[in-house]
């Protein structure tokens, strides 16, 4: 079992992601941790144990609540998206648990430090909780494996022309994390704008079981749909944890604007001109769109409600 930690911003896809890695024998969920991104870290919070106790997990996985507001830029979230509470479409349960008393930070040394071995830090909204972890507990970087984030682009951006939303909703964190000398697999839009839950999927996961229509009743209203089907940006994370062989990945240096009309775009030097052939991510460039598919509806199929 890979030992994982999830700090993330449900959010439709972060939910859709979430399910999938609480439920996967092979991964090893240890904490979930939440930040402001898609809607405010009260209602990611929230949503992160409506999910959790959706399968019935709350008693193994413990949540803390994170950042409310990235470290310097406004706090600029994507309701329009995800709808007000982060994850409509679905009538939830009230959750049976409360998050821990402790900040996601907090929570997120000391069960790093607690590990025999070390975990990886899947990062599937803004990346504040992780660049406060960094900057505050440096120690903890051994105990860090790699960071698999989704985030960043290598052409356009999703919120501007330039950025992807998680880094753009805290390039100054991105900044931090990008800089602090861990192991990084980004997952942006090179793949994720591929890697569409298409209708047909859809559909076959409404009638699986109760998972699949909790699942495609939230991905149905999603607000970032297409013609051919929808982006499950986060879900991109756990498909390369489980099947990196079907990604293509290319090793780069990626630089992190924080102002001007680029803010919170990714830069990577795709020419190897300014790093002296020095690179800090493996970037996603390419994923196998219709075995995702496939992945995905037989992962459904295996959750219990």
């Amino acid at each position: 079992m890979q030992p994982i930690i999830l700090d993330t911003d449900p959010g439709i896809d972060d939910a859709a992601a979430l399910s999938v890695a609480i439920n996967n024998p092979e991964l090893d969920v240890r904490l979930v941790t939440t930040v402001a991104g898609n809607v405010t870290v009260d209602k990611t919070t929230i949503n992160a144990l409506k999910i959790i106790s959706f399968f019935g997990k709350a008693a193994q996985i413990p949540v803390a609540a994170g950042a409310e507001q990235p470290l310097i830029k406004p706090f600029e979230d994507a309701a329009r998206i995800h709808g007000e509470s982060g994850m409509r479409g679905y009538d939830f349960p009230a959750p049976t648990t409360a998050p821990l008393n402790q900040t996601a930070v907090v929570a997120l040394k000391e069960r790093l430090l607690a590990s025999s071995e070390p975990v990886t830090l899947v990062a599937t909204g803004s990346y504040t909780n992780v660049a406060l972890l960094l900057s505050e507990y440096p120690e903890i970087k051994p105990k860090i494996a790699r960071i698999v984030a989704m985030g960043g682009t290598l052409g356009q951006g999703n919120m501007t022309s330039a950025a992807e939303f998680n880094v753009f909703t805290d390039p100054h964190a991105a900044k931090i994390m990008y800089q602090a000398g861990v192991p990084i697999v980004m997952i942006g839009l090179d793949v994720t704008h591929k890697a569409l839950l298409t209708y047909d999927t859809l559909q076959a996961i409404e009638t699986a079981n109760p998972a699949g229509k909790m699942l495609h009743d939230i991905i149905i209203s999603d607000g970032d749909q297409g013609a051919t089907g929808v982006a499950m940006h986060d879900v991109n994370t756990i498909f390369y944890l489980l099947h990196p062989e079907l990604l293509t990945m290319k090793s780069y240096w990626i630089d992190i604007v924080t102002d001007g009309p680029a803010n919170g775009a990714t830069v990577a030097d795709l020419r190897g001109a300014y790093h002296d052939g020095k690179v800090n991510a493996e970037v996603a460039v390419d994923i196998a769109a219709a075995a995702f598919n496939r992945w995905f509806l037989a992962e459904v199929r295996h959750m219990h409600h």
